[in-house]
C-alpha cells in the first residue's frame, strides 16, 4: 500500500508495533545492564572527581535508586541504535529507495556521536565543573556533604544531554538529504544559531564564563561541521531529484512513443481491413 494512502489508525498501529519492538530490546538491555551496572558505579565512585569527598546515602532507598538509574541509562545507550532504526523505518516509507539506503547509514554514526558526546561531557566538562564547585565551596568555607543519589543525578543531568546535542550533524545531514534543510539557510542564520547555542551552553554548564566556553566551543564546531556535511547531503538530494525528473521525462517520452506506435498500428490495421 502507498504510504500516502494509509489511514491515521494504520500509522498509529505501525508506530505502536515499532515502539513494542523497541521496548523488547530495552528490556533485554536492562537484563544485560544489570550485570555491568555495579562495576560502572564503582568506577564512577573511585574517579578523581568523586574521591574528593565521601558519597552519603540519605535515604535507605538511595543505593537502589542509584543502581536503577545507572542501569536505565546504560540500557538506553545500548537500545538507542534500535530506537533510531525503528524511527527511521517509520518516517522513511515516503522516500525514494536511494534516499532510504543513504539515510540508513547514518544510524551507526549517530550512535558513535552519542557516545562521543557522553565521553566529552564526562572526561572533559564534568571534571572542570566539579573542580569549580569544590573551589567555590572552599572559598565560601562550605563543607560539602553530598548524597550519592544527588551526585549521580547531577552527573546524568550534565552528561546525557551532550549525547543528544552531539546528534546535530546527523540530524542536519538527514534533513538536507531529504531536501527539508537547505545548508545556505544555516549559513545565513549562523549568528543567530550561535546565540542559541551559547544560551544552550549556559543552561548545560555552571554559570561561569569558562564553563560556558568549554561547552559552547564544541557546539559551534558541531554547527560548522553540520553545515559542511549538510551541503554534501543537499547536493546528493538535488542530484537525486534531477535524476528522478529525468527518468520521469524519459518514461513519459517512451510512453508517448509507444502510444504513437500503437496508434499507427491501429490505423494500418484499419486500412488493411
Amino acid at each position: 500500500m502507498n504510504p500516502e494512502e494509509r489511514t491515521v489508525i494504520e500509522h498509529l498501529n505501525e508506530l505502536r508495533s515499532r515502539l513494542f519492538v523497541t521496548a523488547i530490546f530495552f528490556i533485554l538491555a536492562l537484563i544485560g545492564g544489570f550485570f555491568v551496572t555495579e562495576p560502572i558505579i564503582h568506577f564512577i565512585q573511585h574517579s578523581d572527581e568523586a574521591s574528593q569527598f565521601e558519597l552519603h546515602g540519605f535515604n535507605p532507598t538511595d543505593p537502589l535508586a542509584v543502581f536503577l538509574k545507572v542501569m536505565f541509562v546504560v540500557s538506553f545507550v545500548f537500545t538507542s541504535p534500535v530506537l533510531l532504526y525503528q524511527l527511521w523505518s517509520f518516517i522513511t516509507p515516503g522516500l525514494h529507495e536511494t534516499e532510504r539506503k543513504a539515510t540508513l547509514k547514518y544510524i551507526p554514526y549517530s550512535f558513535l556521536l552519542f557516545i562521543a558526546g557522553i565521553s566529552f561531557s564526562y572526561f572533559v566538562l564534568f571534571p572542570y565543573v566539579m573542580n569549580f564547585m569544590m573551589k567555590l565551596s572552599n572559598d565560601l568555607s562550605i563543607t560539602q556533604t553530598i548524597g550519592i543519589n544527588e551526585y549521580f543525578n547531577f552527573l546524568f543531568s550534565l552528561v546525557v544531554p551532550f549525547g543528544i546535542v552531539f546528534q546535530l550533524p546527523v540530524v542536519t545531514l538527514f534533513l538536507a538529504r531529504i531536501g527539508i534543510l537547505n545548508p545556505e539557510l544555516m549559513v545565513k542564520f549562523r549568528k543567530y544559531s550561535y546565540f542559541v547555542l551559547f544560551v544552550l551552553a549556559a543552561f548545560l554548564a555552571p554559570p561561569d564564563f569558562i564553563s560556558n566556553l568549554i561547552v559552547a566551543v564544541p557546539l559551534f564546531i558541531l554547527y560548522e561541521v553540520s553545515i559542511v556535511i549538510s551541503r554534501v547531503g543537499y547536493r546528493k538530494f538535488v542530484e537525486a531529484e534531477e535524476r528522478r525528473i529525468r527518468e520521469e521525462q524519459e518514461a513519459a517520452q517512451t510512453m508517448q512513443v509507444e502510444q504513437l506506435l500503437e496508434e499507427q498500428r491501429r490505423q494500418m490495421e484499419q486500412m488493411n481491413n
